[in-house]
C-alpha cells in the first residue's frame, strides 16, 4: 500500500513545531521548540519576541522533523500549516515557511484551523476513535463545546463569552506571583489545598446553557486576595489555588455532561492546553464512568501546541480535497469549521 506523508508546521503562539505523519495518524516525528523560558521573565508571551524566535527556529525544525522521520521533502505528499487563530506575527512565520516549501516543491498546501488541530490530537493517541463525538476544548485562548459530527462537520454548542479557562489560570497565577505559564503552577500549589475551602462563583449555570464565562470568577478571586491582604490576613495560597481550580473544573464537567445528554453523544474527548490538567482529567473521567460515556484524552505532549495534531487535521482535509493556494494568509481570529479560501486566479 502506498503511504501518504504529511509535513505540518505550527507556530500560532510561542512553540515552533514541525511534524511528519504517515497516513494521518502515525507520528513519524514531532519536533517542538518551546519559548517558555524566554517569555517567563515577562510573565507572558511577548508577540514581537515570539515572532523573531519563530523566524530563527522554523526551518531548522522542519529539517529536524524530516531527519527524524527519515524522509526528504521529495517524499512528502502535502504540507499543512496553522493559519489561525493565534498571534498574527507568529502565524505569519509558519504560513510563510509552508508557502515557500509548497512553492519550491510544488506540493499541495493546506491551511489548518488551530483549534481543529487540538480536537484531532485525540486521533493520534486513540486509533479506534471515530466521529461522531463531543469535544471539550480548553486552552489559553478558547473554551468551547463542539460536536464533531464527522471529520469535516462541527457544531459549536457553546463557547466562552469572555476569558478562556487557561487565560483565567494565567491571570490568577500572575497575581499570586507564580511564573508563566500559570496553569501548571496553580495545579501544583493547589495539590495540597482544600478545593472546598472558599466558595467562588460559577457563571451561566442555567440548564441548556453551554456557554462559558470566567471573568466573574477571576474578579471574585482577585477581590478575595485583595480583601485578605487589606485585613492583614495571611493568604492560604494552596486553598485559594485549589478552590479556584475546582470552580473552573466543576463548570467544565457540568456543562460537558449536560451537552452530551442534549446532543446524544456518548464519546467525550478533551482537547487543548488545559487538557493536561490532571484534576480536570480525573473529574471528567469520573463523570464519564458515572454517566456511561467513553472518555478520551490526548497525551501531555499532544495537549500543548504541536505540529502533529496539525498534520492529522491536514491529512483529513486533504482527503476531503480542502487544499488552499499560495495566497493563504494568517488569520488571528477564525470561527471553527471555516476553511481557508482558495482564490480563483485566471
Amino acid at each position: 500500500m502506498e503511504h501518504i506523508y504529511t509535513l505540518a508546521i505550527e507556530s500560532s503562539c510561542d512553540e515552533t513545531s514541525a511534524a511528519v505523519l504517515q497516513d494521518g495518524r502515525q507520528v513519524l516525528s514531532n519536533v517542538i521548540s518551546s519559548q517558555v523560558p524566554i517569555h517567563q521573565k515577562f510573565g507572558g508571551v511577548v508577540p514581537e519576541i515570539a515572532s523573531r524566535h519563530h523566524i530563527e527556529q522554523v526551518i531548522p525544525i522542519v529539517d529536524q522533523a524530516l531527519t527524524d522521520a527519515n524522509l526528504t521533502l521529495a517524499d512528502i505528499d502535502h504540507i499543512g500549516v496553522t493559519y489561525g487563530p493565534g498571534l498574527v506575527g507568529s502565524l505569519l512565520v509558519g504560513v510563510a515557511a509552508a508557502k515557500g516549501l509548497a512553492f519550491a516543491t510544488d506540493k499541495p498546501l493546506i491551511g489548518v484551523h488551530h483549534m481543529e488541530g487540538h480536537i484531532f490530537a485525540n486521533f493520534l493517541i486513540h486509533p479506534e476513535l471515530e466521529p461522531p463525538f463531543l469535544s471539550l476544548v480548553v486552552s489559553g485562548g478558547h473554551t468551547m463545546l463542539v460536536v464533531v459530527k464527522d471529520y469535516e462537520t462541527y457544531e459549536v454548542l457553546g463557547q466562552t463569552r469572555d476569558d478562556a479557562a487557561g487565560e483565567a489560570f494565567d491571570k490568577i497565577a500572575r497575581v499570586l506571583g507564580y511564573p508563566y505559564p500559570g496553569g501548571p503552577q496553580i495545579e501544583k500549589v493547589g495539590t495540597t489545598g482544600d478545593p472546598h475551602a472558599i466558595e467562588f462563583p460559577k457563571a451561566l449555570q442555567e440548564k441548556g446553557n453551554f456557554e462559558f464565562s470566567f471573568s466573574g470568577l477571576k474578579s471574585a478571586v482577585l477581590n478575595y486576595i485583595n480583601n485578605e491582604r487589606q485585613k492583614g490576613n495571611e493568604i492560604n495560597e494552596p486553598d485559594v489555588a485549589a478552590s479556584f481550580q475546582q470552580s473552573i473544573i466543576d463548570v467544565l464537567v457540568h456543562k460537558t455532561k449536560e451537552a452530551a445528554h442534549a446532543s446524544g453523544q456518548t464519546k467525550i474527548t478533551l482537547a487543548g492546553g488545559v487538557s493536561a490538567n490532571k484534576h480536570l482529567q480525573a473529574a471528567l473521567k469520573a463523570m464519564c464512568e458515572e454517566e456511561g460515556f467513553t472518555f478520551y484524552e490526548p497525551s501531555n505532549i499532544l495537549a500543548t501546541d504541536n505540529a502533529a495534531m496539525i498534520g492529522c487535521r491536514a491529512y483529513y482535509m486533504a482527503k476531503a480535497g480542502k487544499f488552499t493556494d499560495l495566497y493563504l494568509n494568517a488569520k488571528p481570529s477564525i470561527p471553527l469549521g471555516v476553511q481557508a479560501t482558495v482564490r480563483d486566479v485566471k
